[in-house]
Parts: C-alpha cells; structure tokens; sequence
C-alpha cells in the first residue's frame, strides 16, 4: 500500500481536511478518508506513516462494529464498491481506508474517559489532587488505575490544544446532551477497557465523539478508540509510579524533543528508523485488539 499523504479527488467536494482525515461532502452523505499523516505538538509531519490510516479505520471499524449494542454509529459503510458512483473514480485509494458516514451535527466537545492517571490528567493531579474539577484520593501514583473511570469532558480547539472543562461547562455548551454523552461513554470505556484486558491491553484513557444526527438522536462519530484517540499500554510492561510506554505516536514525540526545532510549522524530516518504529506500534495495537 502505498503512503497517502493527502487525497486529491478532484470531482468531489473538500468539506474538511484535519490533521489526519480528508473529509468530502457527498450531499446527504459524508466520505471520510483516513490518510498516513501525523501529527505532534499540534504541528502535521512532512513525513507519512505508511500504512496508518489504514490500521486506524480497520480499528475504528473494529470498535464501532463491537459497540453497535451500546449507541449507534455513524458507519453506512467501509466498502468502497457500496459508495455512491462519484467515488468510483478514485477506488484504489480509498480502499482499506476510508468510511461512508451518516451527517450530523457533532457536539462541540471531546468526550474523554480516564481509568488511569497518566498525561494531563496526571499533572493537574499532582497541582490541585483533581481532574476537570473532580476530587481524587489523595497518595494516588503515577500511571495508578483509578477508584473508578471518571469522565472529563474537553473543548475542540480550532487550533492549539483543547482545554479540559467540567461537566457543568460541558452542560452549558451542549445541553442535557452532555450528561447522555458523559453516560455513553462510561459504558462504552467499561466495554471497550474489559475486551481489551482479555487481549494483553489495558486502555487507561479515550476519547469519544458524538453528534446529533436528523432524528435528534445521539450518535458516536468520528473515529473510535485508535491509538490516535485511547492511550493503550501494554498489560505486560505495566508498572504502577512510572510513565508508561504507549502504543502510539509516543514514540515521534519522545524522537522530536531531542532536536533544535521551534514545534511550529514546518516539521523536520522523520528518519526511517523512526517512521517505522511509530508503524510497528500502531500495528501492534491493532494485532493484539483484532484478535
């Protein structure tokens, strides 16, 4: 499979591109695209990740198919011969890596679910013992599994990071859709943390997004607990009080901070040994939870 960088489908509508899929507006339909792009410290490489997009649909298609017993999702279909005619044209690229998903209207927040103490989540911790305003025992340890998964909702930064807000903040935003959407994505975490804890993987953290679809119905959307999107660690490797090794883009950032670079556009050149090192930790997430 060969990298793809950025799609270029000329007879279709660009309705979005982000920092990692091509979105095209197909009238009551959208057609997402996953491409090899990755990004860091909020900054898209000039070096693809071959393969990538594809591991992340496969394993979006995984989780959605898995959670369709929980919420509805927005997958019409993966299969590129089921699209509708226009995208015929442009077949070979978007097999194995791209989604036909039903429109709708997204909520305007990040719904993260965290069953351990690790990333921001740990650093809030150590300053105030809370995660978005929610009161945590004292004497917890980095990388410690939690009383209880908590959810703690984010914005959607245009550009910069998204920043961690509370329930009631996310009230105030979404409506009462939130407090659906906070327990939705507890029951979503539960399920997906106790399949992955069969297979070797303990998911400590994810996000979730929704949207509202023309029924007025709740929906998950988006993409589905990738290693784009959950921190992922391996049940073998887990110790309790330190960072721990995760099964995703770690790997680029940990390479990225032992150079001279300003973490603005543009990014330096990945070398092989890095691009290939980040691929076979994406692979291996998906070996491990496809089983």
């Amino acid at each position: 499979m060969n990298p793809i960088q950025t799609t270029n489908f000329p007879t279709l509508t660009l309705f979005r591109r982000g920092k990692v899929r091509d979105v095209y507006d197909l009238g009551d339909v959208l057609l997402i695209v996953a491409t090899d792009r990755i990004s860091a410290f909020d900054v898209v490489m000039n070096t693809p990740i071959t393969g990538k997009g594809a591991i992340l649909t496969a394993l979006s298609s995984l989780w959605f198919d898995k959670t369709k017993h929980i919420i509805k999702n927005h997958i019409i279909s993966t299969n590129p011969v089921e699209y509708p005619k226009e995208c015929l044209p442009y077949i070979d690229q978007l097999q194995g890596r791209s989604m036909l998903v039903v429109k709708t209207k997204p909520l305007p927040i990040e719904c993260v679910v965290r069953g351990y103490l690790a990333g921001s989540g740990w650093k809030e911790y150590q300053s105030t013992s809370t995660i978005c305003g929610i009161l945590l025992p004292e004497g917890l340890s980095e990388s410690e599994q939690l009383p209880s998964p908590i959810f703690t909702p984010a914005t959607k930064a245009e550009e910069g990071h998204d920043e961690n807000i509370t329930l009631v903040e996310a009230i105030h935003l979404c409506g009462e859709s939130a407090v659906e959407a906070k327990d939705i994505s507890l029951k979503l975490y539960d399920f997906a943390y106790q399949y992955a804890a069969k297979r070797g993987i303990i998911l400590a953290d994810t996000k979730f997004e929704f949207g509202i679809d023309s029924h007025g119905e709740l929906m998950l959307i988006d993409e589905a607990l990738t290693p784009d999107s959950s921190r992922y660690w391996l049940q073998e490797s887990y110790h309790i009080g330190k960072t721990q090794e995760n099964l995703d883009k770690q790997v680029l950032r940990d390479y990225l901070e032992t150079l001279d670079w300003n973490k603005q556009y543009p990014s330096p050149p990945l070398p092989n040994e890095i691009v290939q090192a980040i691929s076979e930790k994406y692979q291996l997430a998906l070996d491990y939870l496809i089983t």
